[in-house]
């Protein structure tokens, strides 16, 4: 077998490295860490094929910054996604009492076929208080790994089912009232070195891009340490319809390049998602890593030739 390599230390991590080039792609940490960073799963360090990373952690302007990570900014008034909460008027503040989790349960699967890697894995998401508010299915997956083009990709797919007798409310600093701020969902926090980066659509370009609807999103950045750029390219799904058409939630790309390197797909970037008692919200997103700096055109071909 030639493709990518597992190692689990289990009760901590799992770790998927690229054999030709010897590189560990990604870590997937699941090892529970400190109640004040709304402990949950997470991806770092993330690399490219050149052996360059391409996430941050634990910054120390956000400590609750872990790489790639599923997260909730505001969620029937809990913060899963960690550090101090946004209060429209008295902007963020300290209140722990808000600070929830998202906690590793068990892997139904976690298997290297040669060409792909399948890390499925059930979570439960809680208050602070430690009941339970919904459950997770969340697979990820790892393939396209092509060193001589550079590049591989993961598949994130999570289905959220509402566990609670009531209603969940998934928000955001900006549907809470801080204008185009509306981080939550899958959230990838880049490198220091990655500050000032080219932000890319298919249709524009530039922090602009903050707030729009787009299929796909790409974000370029220069190394520290070593020489070159690296590209992510994130993309939704069809059925997620970024649209908003047919009755679906509309997604808008959050995205900053100052003053750090951010990208979420948000899932209630201007207004609050409602998930029903025992309704189930899915959503699938890819990621691209790719070493150079990316032109629309080949980011383009790129999707085209991989299709979902």
């Amino acid at each position: 077998m030639t493709g990518p390599r597992i190692v689990h230390a289990h009760g901590d991590r799992i770790t998927v490295t690229e054999p030709t080039t010897g590189v560990d792609l990604f870590s997937y940490v699941y090892g529970p860490e400190a109640a004040w960073e709304a402990p949950k799963p997470y991806l770092h360090p993330i690399r490219t094929l050149r052996n360059a990373v391409v996430t941050d952690y634990r910054p120390n302007d956000h400590r609750w910054h872990k790489g790639l990570q599923l997260t909730a900014s505001h969620l029937s008034g809990q913060n899963l996604w960690g550090g101090n909460s946004y209060v429209h008027g008295e902007g963020y503040v300290a209140l722990p009492e808000r600070v929830g989790s998202m906690a590793h349960v068990g892997f139904d699967e976690v298997a290297s076929d040669g060409s792909r890697v399948v890390i499925a894995e059930r979570l439960t998401w809680h208050p602070h208080g430690g009941e339970l508010w919904a459950d997770e299915q969340r697979r990820i997956e790892v393939h396209d790994v092509d060193p001589a083009a550079g590049s591989w990709a993961l598949t994130w797919t999570s289905a959220i089912t509402n566990r609670r007798d009531e209603p969940l409310l998934f928000g955001s600093p900006t549907t809470a009232g801080r204008e185009m701020a509306g981080y939550t969902g899958l959230f990838w926090r880049g490198p220091r070195a990655f500050r000032d980066g080219r932000v890319l659509g298919p249709d524009s370009e530039g922090p602009d891009l903050m707030g729009k609807q787009a299929p796909w999103l790409a974000y370029s950045g220069e190394h520290d340490g070593v020489d070159g750029h690296a590209t992510l390219v994130f993309a939704h799904a069809p059925e997620n319809d970024h649209s908003g058409a047919g009755g679906a939630h509309p997604a808008h790309w959050f995205v900053r390049n100052e003053p750090f390197a951010a990208v979420a797909p948000s899932w209630a970037f201007y207004d609050e998602l409602q998930l029903a008692p025992g309704d189930t919200l899915t959503r699938r997103y890819r990621v691209v890593v790719a070493d150079g700096a990316w032109e629309r055109d080949e980011i383009a071909k790129y999707l085209e030739a991989h299709p979902w």
